[in-house]
C-alpha cells in the first residue's frame, strides 16, 4: 500500500477505499490528510477517529514512533555516556569519588534543563525536522569526549564536555511530545511506553558497550565506545530526516505550558515523576560507582553488573504503560512506589550487612519498579486531562475544541513533568556524593531515598486514589473515580 503522506506531487493524502464521514461520537467531517509545506509535513491529523485511524493513521504513527525510538535511543546513550566513561579512570587519572559523582551529575542537570526548550521546538520547527537536528547535535559532546578522553585533563574540562552530553537528555521530551501528538488516546499508554522504554535502553546499550570494550581491550581505552557511537549517531539522523514526518496541527503553544503551570496536577505528577524516572536515571549514572566504592569491585566486576538495571527498567516502562492502559495508572503508581520502598529498605540492609549478591539483586528490582512506574505517570497525564475534557463536553463545551485542549495540556505536561523528574537523577547522584564523603557508604542516601518514596506513594494515594467527596459529576469526582486516570 502507497503510503499516502508521500504522493508524488505532495498535495493530497487519500484514505484509502473511504471518504470522510462523520466518526462516531458526533466530530465533524473529517477532511483527507494533506501535505503541507513540503514532503514530510502533514496538515490534517485526528487520531481519535477510528476510521481515520485504522485506514491511515496507524501506519503512519508506527512509522514515526520506530524511528523516534531509534533517534531518542541514541540520545540516552549519549546521555549517559559518563556513567561508563567514570569507569575507565582510574587512578592515573587522579580524581576521587567525589569527583566522579559529581562528573556524571553534571549531565544529568543539563539534560534536565535542556528537555523544556527541546519540548517547545517539536512544534516550532516539527517532530521530524527537530529530530534530525537534535540528534546531530550529539555528535559535539561525542567528538569533544574522544579528544580530552587522557590522563591529565582538568576536571573542569571533563566536567564541560559532560556538560555538553546534555543534550542528549533533551531528546527524550521532544520525542514524547511529538509522539503523543500522533496517537489516539486509547494507544498513548502502549505508545509513549514503548518510545520512552526503547530510548531508555540506550543506557543499557552503551554500559553493554562499555562492558564490551573493558573486556576485550581493556580500561585504558575507553575511546572505543565513542568509535561505535559516532557512526550511529549519523545514521539516527539520517533515518529521522527520510522516514519521519511532522504534523502541522502541531502549533506553537506556549500558551498550554502557561495554562498547565497553573494547574496543581501539573506540580503533583512533576513530584512523581521525580520518584520514577529521576530514581531511573540518577540510579543508571550512580550504579557502578556505588559498586566500585561500597563493595571494591574493579571497573569490568562493575560494568559485568550495572548494565542489567537499566536493560531491565527500560523493558518494564512500557509494562507500566499497558498495565495503567487496563488498571489505571494511579494504582500501578502506588503499589510500584510502595515496592520501591521495599527495595530501598533491602539495600540498606545490604549495605549494612556487606552482601553484594543481595545489594546487587535489590538494586535490579528497584530498577524493574522505577521502569513500571514511568510508564504508569506518563499515562496518567493524557488520562487527567482527558477526564477534565469530559466533564466539560458533558457540561456543553464542543467536543472537539475540549479533546484538541487536553492533547495540547497533555503535550505541555510530558515537556515540564520530564525536565523537572530528570532533575532527580541529579538529586540522587549529589546525595550519593555527599554519603560517600561524610560516610564511606550510600546507606544515609538510601535513607533518604526511602523517605521521599514514602512521601511518593502517600501522595499518589490522597490525590488519585482516595475516593473523592464530591459527585463523580465535578471535574475532581470523574477525574479521580475514572479508572483510567
Amino acid at each position: 500500500m502507497t503510503d499516502p503522506t508521500r504522493t508524488e506531487e505532495n498535495a493530497v493524502a487519500v484514505i484509502p477505499g473511504a471518504e470522510p464521514q462523520t466518526p462516531a461520537g458526533g466530530q465533524a467531517p473529517l477532511d483527507p490528510p494533506k501535505a503541507a509545506k513540503g514532503k514530510h509535513w502533514i496538515e490534517h491529523w485526528e487520531p481519535e477517529n477510528e476510521q481515520f485511524w485504522e485506514s491511515t493513521g496507524k501506519k503512519i504513527a508506527r512509522r514515526n514512533l520506530w524511528f523516534s525510538v531509534f533517534a531518542e535511543h541514541i540520545g540516552f546513550s549519549i546521555w549517559t555516556l559518563w556513567s561508563v566513561i567514570v569507569l575507565f579512570m582510574g587512578k592515573d587519572y587522579g580524581f576521587s569519588a567525589a569527583d566522579k559523582f559529581l562528573l556524571v551529575s553534571t549531565p544529568t542537570l543539563i539534560g534536565g534543563l535542556m528537555r523544556l526548550p527541546y519540548t517547545f521546538a517539536v512544534a516550532k520547527f516539527g517532530g521530524r525536522n527537530w529530530t534530525v537536528v537534535s540528534a546531530v547535535l550529539l555528535l559535539i559532546p561525542t567528538t569533544l569526549a574522544a579528544i580530552v578522553l587522557h590522563p591529565g585533563t582538568s576536571l573542569g574540562t571533563f566536567l564541560l564536555v559532560a556538560a555538553l552530553g546534555g543534550v542528549g537528555g533533551g531528546n527524550f521530551a521532544s520525542s514524547m511530545t511529538n509522539i503523543n501528538a500522533f496517537y489516539p488516546e486509547k494507544h498513548k499508554g502502549w505508545a509513549l511506553g514503548l518510545n520512552a522504554g526503547g530510548g531508555n535502553l540506550g543506557v543499557a546499550a552503551i554500559q553493554l558497550v562499555g562492558l564490551l570494550v573493558i573486556g576485550t581491550a581493556g580500561a585504558t581505552v575507553p575511546r572505543l565506545v565513542l568509535f561505535v557511537y559516532l557512526p550511529l549517531i549519523v545514521v539516527a539522523s539520517v533515518c529521522a530526516y527520510f522516514f519521519m514526518d511532522n504534523l502541522a496541527t502541531m502549533k506553537g503553544d506556549t500558551k498550554a505550558m502557561r495554562e498547565v503551570v497553573r494547574d496543581p496536577h501539573t506540580w503533583v505528577m512533576s513530584f512523581l515523576y521525580v520518584g520514577t524516572f529521576g530514581s531511573f536515571i540518577g540510579y543508571s549514572f550512580a550504579f557502578g560507582l556505588v559498586l566500585q566504592n561500597q563493595f571494591g569491585r574493579t571497573p569490568l566486576q562493575a560494568a559485568a553488573v550495572t548494565f542489567l538495571g537499566p536493560l531491565l527498567g527500560s523493558f518494564s516502562r512500557p509494562t507500566g504503560g499497558w498495565l495503567a492502559d487496563r488498571i489505571g495508572g494511579g494504582k500501578i503508581t502506588f503499589f510500584t512506589f510502595i515496592g520501591m520502598a521495599v527495595a530501598t529498605v533491602v539495600l540498606i540492609l545490604a549495605s549494612t550487612s556487606k552482601s553484594l549478591v543481595l545489594f546487587t539483586v535489590a538494586f535490579v528490582v528497584l530498577f524493574v519498579l522505577t521502569g513500571i512506574g514511568n510508564g504508569s505517570t506518563y499515562k496518567m497525564i493524557p488520562a487527567i486531562f482527558r477526564a477534565k475534557a469530559k466533564v466539560a463536553i458533558a457540561n456543553g463545551a464542543e467536543e472537539g475544541a475540549e479533546l484538541l485542549r487536553a492533547r495540547r495540556l497533555s503535550g505541555a505536561l510530558i515537556g515540564l513533568a520530564g525536565a523537572i523528574g530528570a532533575e532527580g537523577g541529579l538529586f540522587i547522584n549529589l546525595a550519593f556524593r555527599q554519603s560517600f564523603a561524610d560516610a564511606h557508604s550510600g546507606v544515609p542516601a538510601f535513607v533518604g531515598f526511602l523517605v521521599f518514596y514514602g512521601l511518593c506513594f502517600a501522595v499518589t494515594w490522597a490525590v488519585y486514589l482516595r475516593k473523592p467527596a464530591e459527585q463523580p459529576t465535578s471535574e475532581r469526582g470523574l477525574a479521580l473515580a475514572g479508572a483510567e486516570v
